[in-house]
């Protein structure tokens, strides 16, 4: 029974990992229009336990784009400079699309990996009680 809770453990850890990256992605796509807003991205690692790798996976320090804002004309804007430019965000609509694409799919695999486990373990008793 050991095992079907770690497992559980793990995609669930997998899932708040997501859950986590979909949110920072909501949020650039979000402010993608705001003047100097900077992307953010979250990483993540291995937890280890003991020197041993759980299996489990944690979300590490979410860290700003440090990639070129974009420049945009516009004389009229209150943060224009002499020339006309503003900053505006460095935020790719495409690539926070992508980004929330794969956090879903992956969510989605570890849903599914828990529900079997979850099934896994119900057939099991089911079988210990007969």
């Amino acid at each position: 029974m050991a095992d079907f809770s770690d497992a559980m453990n793990i995609t669930a850890s997998g899932m708040r990992a997501q859950a986590a990256r979909l949110r920072h992605v909501s949020e650039n796509i979000a402010n993608a229009d705001t003047p100097g807003y900077q992307r953010k991205t979250v990483s993540f690692s291995a937890v280890m336990e003991a020197g041993q790798d759980t299996g489990l996976v944690a979300t590490g320090r979410v860290r700003l784009d440090d990639s070129a804002f974009q420049q945009i004309y516009d004389p009229t804007h209150p943060l224009a400079d002499a020339d006309g430019n503003y900053d505006g965000s460095n935020v790719n609509l495409l690539i926070e699309i992508a980004d929330a694409r794969e956090a879903q799919r992956s969510y989605e695999a570890n849903l599914k990996l828990f529900d079997q486990v979850r099934q896994m373990s119900s057939s099991l008793m089911e079988i210990l009680r007969r």
